[in-house]
């Protein structure tokens, strides 16, 4: 009977586990060519559904900013007929990453918020979660933001409970936006 070395072994193994990741990883590489396309359009259509949310108009120009001041904020658009502004930033909240759209309108005096829709998210579920769900708590606190200025506190919204992380970044973070638009208009 004839014994194999181990060395002999382990480089059979090895070529064949070099095999198996290469064909995977083309299979990957290709579906990834296939379905980027419908992603990115999926991103831009959710996107485009929270910038109507936060404040609907038929289009929005990109206007500059000072980015090195407002370092949270990703963009800043002009809502047509200058209804008001749609800020998106982008956060650390609780767990991650929060991405958020916040609408801006010019109430005469002070701009204000006109609502926040978020984006993304990694917060936990059940707690800093419930801020972007569609339950009625999420409703509840999402529109808490509505009317409020620049000067706009954790007390003065409607809290969730559990998630004290995650409440006071998005307060912070429809601040931030609030003060960004101010020193553009």
């Amino acid at each position: 009977m004839k014994k194999t070395g181990s060395g002999s072994l382990i480089f059979k193994l090895s070529v064949i586990l070099l095999l198996v990741c290469a064909v995977v990883a083309g299979i990957l590489g290709v579906i990834n060519h296939i379905t980027e396309d419908r992603i990115a359009q999926q991103k831009r259509d959710k996107t485009f559904a929270a910038y109507a949310a936060v404040l609907p108009s038929d289009s929005y120009e990109t206007v500059s900013f000072d980015k090195a001041a407002f370092g949270t904020v990703d963009v800043i658009e002009k809502a047509s007929g200058g209804e008001g502004y749609v800020v998106q930033t982008t956060f650390s909240g609780a767990q991650g990453m929060i991405t958020m759209v916040v609408g801006v309108k010019d109430s005469g005096a002070k701009f204000k918020c006109s609502g926040i829709s978020i984006i993304s998210h990694s917060e936990t579920s059940g707690l800093g979660a419930v801020a972007a769900s569609s339950s009625e708590r999420g409703e509840s606190f999402r529109s808490s933001f509505v009317g409020k200025d620049e000067n706009i506190r954790f007390t003065d919204i409607d809290a969730i409970s559990g998630a004290t992380i995650t409440s006071k970044a998005v307060t912070n973070a429809v601040a931030t936006a609030i003060k960004a638009v101010e020193s553009i208009a």
